[in-house]
């Protein structure tokens, strides 16, 4: 179970990592819409362990107006998990995030398609 505000959430990746004990972690970051337009960006590490779907406060990385700076958070984290995912012998390689990728779904949402 990954952790979910709602279906607002339009775009997520998955890093398999380890954590400073050498268990084995999953990091998820995602791009929603929320309301009042606004976009947040969010990390959240073993979400499949938690009782709730729902993100947590500290979760949440960037809200803002503007798509471009939700990309850009996003990116900028899933660069940093990668990077510490890499040195730990991990190197996944994930798509970075697209202004495309988020738009489909928003429109589809907006239009009801």
């Amino acid at each position: 179970m990954h952790a979910s505000s709602d279906h607002g959430r339009f775009a997520e990746r998955v890093l398999h990592g380890v954590d400073d004990a050498g268990n084995e972690e999953l990091v998820v970051i995602w791009i929603e819409r929320r309301e009042g337009a606004v976009w947040a960006v969010g990390r959240a590490v073993n979400p499949q362990l938690r009782d709730t779907k729902s993100p947590r406060p500290e979760d949440i990385i960037f809200e803002g107006y503007e798509l471009e700076d939700a990309l850009d958070e996003a990116n900028a984290a899933l660069e940093d998990d990668l990077t510490v995912s890499e040195a730990d012998g991990r190197g996944e390689h994930l798509k970075p995030f697209t202004r495309h990728e988020v738009l489909k779904p928003l429109e589809a949402w907006f239009f009801g398609r």
